[in-house]
C-alpha cells in the first residue's frame, strides 16, 4: 500500500512536488507539504529548494569544475537538472536543453529522437525531448528516495501512488510520452491529472465546503491557465444534481503554444533592437544566451515590485570573453509594456488570432503561435462557447493557474479586458 500520496507538477519552466500521507482519516484533514528538492546550485554546492528549475545541462569536458556536478545519491553526475542547470546553461546555450514540455507536444518532429538542445552543433550530445523530461523525473525520484525513503524502503518513490500534471489541451500522443517518461524513470503508479482540473481541485481544498457560497447554479467560471510553454482556457459550469451543486467542465480551449517562452523570446528581440541601435550585433549563440537571461531578468521583476531594473550581461565571442562582455539592462517600464500591450491587449470581444510569420519556428525550432496576444486567443474561446448551439454563460469568475498569471499586473489586465467584455 501507498505510504504517500504524491503530485508533479512537470512545468516548463518548473516542477514542484507535493505530498500527503495516505493513511489519513477521514476525520482528519490531510496535511499538504511542498517537497524540498535538492539539487546544485553551484559547482560543489547542494540545496534543497521548493522548485526544480526544467533546465537540462549537458557540459562539455570543461565547462564545469571535475566533481562539480555531485549530488548526495550519485557522485559521478555528468549532467545537471536545476538551479545551477538554468544558470550555467545560460552561458553555454548550445549545452542547454529548455523547454522539454513544450518539445513533447509539438507534432511536427520525432519526439523520440535525440534533438536537443535544438540547433547545437554535432558533437555536443544531445537527448530527445522524452529523455529530457526523464531525467527531470528521474531526479525528483532520486531526491525524494535520498531523502525520504533511506530508513523506510517502502516510502520510495517507485511505490508511492503519484498524480503528475499535463496541460489540458495535450492531445494523445503527447500523455503517452509523459507516461512513457514517467516509465522510465521507475513510477508506474501513475495518473495523469489535467492542470487546469488540478487547479480548481486546488481550490476547492481551499475553500473548503464554503466554494458552494461563492457560486450559483448557472454561472461558469473560467480557469486561465499561461505557463511557460503553453496557455489553457476552460471553463467550468455550476450545476444542481440531485438537489446539490456540482461543477462540470463544458470546454476546454485548443493547445497554444504560448506562453512565458515566447514571452521571454519577445523581451529578447526588444533588447536585441536596443543594442543594434548602440552598435552592437549578437550572434545566433548569443541570442539563445540572451534569451535565457530575459527570462530571469522578467522573473525577478515580476516577482519583486520594487525592482526597477535587472542586469543583463552576455559573453562576448573570442579569447577575451570577460572584457567583451556585452552589457545592458531590462526595465520594468520595458516588461510591463511589452508583456502588456504584446500579450495581453485590450481587444475586443468579437477579436480573433491574427495569422503572422512564425517566427518563433524559424529561430528557435518550436511551432510557437503566430499571434502571441492571449485575449485574442481568450475572445476566439470564448466566443465558440456563446455561438450557436452553446448556452453557457459569460464566466463570472476567473481561476488563474501558470507561473505567468502570478504577475499582479497581468492577472488586472485580463480582468480588465474580461469586464470590458460582458459590459
Amino acid at each position: 500500500m501507498s505510504r504517500y500520496i504524491i503530485g508533479i507538477d512537470l512545468g516548463t519552466t518548473h516542477c514542484v512536488m507535493a505530498y500527503t500521507r495516505a493513511d489519513v482519516p477521514d476525520h482528519e484533514e490531510p496535511e499538504i507539504q511542498l517537497f524540498e528538492i535538492p539539487q546544485v546550485v553551484n559547482p560543489g554546492e547542494v540545496q534543497a529548494r521548493p522548485l526544480l528549475p526544467s533546465f537540462l545541462l549537458l557540459p562539455g569536458p570543461h565547462d564545469v569544475p571535475e566533481g562539480g556536478l555531485a549530488l548526495p545519491w550519485k557522485a559521478d553526475m555528468d549532467y545537471a537538472v536545476g538551479v545551477y542547470a538554468r544558470e550555467r546553461g545560460a552561458e553555454l546555450p548550445d549545452r542547454l536543453v529548455a523547454s522539454a514540455k513544450s518539445w513533447l507536444s509539438h507534432r511536427g518532429i520525432d519526439r523520440t529522437a535525440a534533438i536537443l538542445p535544438w540547433d547545437a552543433p554535432e558533437d555536443t550530445r544531445k537527448v530527445s525531448p522524452v529523455d529530457a523530461a526523464t531525467r527531470y523525473l528521474a531526479h525528483l525520484r532520486d531526491a525524494w528516495n535520498h531523502r525520504m525513503a533511506g530508513e523506510d524502503p517502502e516510502a520510495r518513490l517507485e511505490d508511492q501512488e503519484v498524480y503528475l500534471t499535463v496541460p489540458a489541451s495535450f492531445d494523445a500522443v503527447a500523455r503517452e510520452l509523459t507516461v512513457q517518461a514517467a516509465h522510465q524513470a521507475g513510477l508506474h503508479r501513475l495518473t495523469l491529472l489535467e492542470e487546469p482540473q488540478a487547479a480548481f481541485y486546488a481550490w476547492i481544498a481551499h475553500q473548503r465546503q464554503t466554494w458552494r457560497d461563492a457560486v450559483t447554479v448557472g454561472e461558469s467560471i473560467l480557469v486561465c491557465d499561461v505557463g511557460g510553454g503553453t496557455s489553457d482556457f476552460s471553463l467550468i459550469e455550476v450545476v444542481e444534481e440531485d438537489g446539490a451543486l456540482d461543477l462540470r467542465r463544458v470546454a476546454v480551449g485548443e493547445h497554444l503554444m504560448l506562453g512565458g517562452d515566447n514571452m521571454d523570446l519577445t523581451l529578447a528581440y526588444a533588447v536585441r533592437g536596443k543594442l543594434a541601435q548602440q552598435g552592437t550585433r549578437l550572434d545566433a549563440w548569443q541570442f539563445r544566451g540572451l534569451w535565457h537571461q530575459c527570462r530571469k531578468a522578467k522573473e525577478a521583476l515580476l516577482a519583486d515590485p520594487s525592482r526597477t531594473s535587472v542586469p543583463i550581461a552576455i559573453l562576448g565571442r573570442g579569447s577575451s570573453l570577460i572584457g567583451g562582455t556585452i552589457r545592458t539592462e531590462l526595465t520594468r517600464a520595458e516588461i510591463e509594456q511589452i508583456l502588456v500591450q504584446g500579450f495581453f491587449p485590450a481587444v475586443g470581444p468579437d477579436a480573433r488570432p491574427e495569422q503572422k510569420p512564425r517566427v518563433g519556428v524559424r529561430e528557435m525550432g518550436l511551432p510557437y503561435e503566430a499571434d502571441p496576444a492571449i485575449t485574442r486567443h481568450l475572445a476566439a474561446f470564448l466566443g465558440r462557447q456563446s455561438g450557436e448551439g452553446h448556452s453557457v454563460a459569460f464566466p463570472s469568475a476567473v481561476l488563474f493557474n501558470g507561473g505567468v498569471m502570478k504577475a499582479d499586473v497581468l492577472r488586472q489586465q485580463v480582468l480588465d479586458v474580461l469586464c470590458s467584455w460582458s459590459g
